[in-house]
């Protein structure tokens, strides 16, 4: 594993962390670390988050996630004894709820009997 993939796992761990315990906000109690990436020359880190609720309430917390985005780069760095920490930038991951729609889509299709048509059709 390179540095950049170890760092950023140690990083996800202690980002959940901060956001999850350090972090005493109400807005950001549905905020979970889903993945981070770090940059080839350590500078920058894009956390990844998966954030429960309505647009605004998403929209909030990750207004709230950037403003404390300074906090939370000199604990991790202060955590895991790091010289310099790579600058946090937090992204909304929408990829779980990518997943979840097409799910909904397709049992809203398996209720209406579509998919079945489809599969016949092609085994004939």
């Amino acid at each position: 594993m390179r540095r950049p993939e170890r760092l950023g796992e140690a990083l996800k761990v202690e980002i959940a962390e901060v956001v999850g315990f350090e972090l005493d906000d109400p807005r950001l109690a549905s905020v979970t670390v889903t993945d981070v990436t770090v940059a080839a020359d350590l500078r920058d880190a894009k956390v990844f988050v998966l954030i429960r609720g309505t647009e605004d309430e998403i929209e909030t917390a990750l207004r709230t996630l950037r403003h404390a985005s300074t906090f939370v780069r000199q604990q991790a760095a202060m955590n895991l004894d790091l010289r310099h920490a790579p600058h946090i930038h937090f992204v909304r991951d929408t990829a779980e709820e990518n997943a979840s729609r097409v799910s909904e889509i397709l049992v809203d299709l398996d209720r209406m009997g579509e998919i079945k048509k489809e599969v016949d059709s092609l085994e004939s």
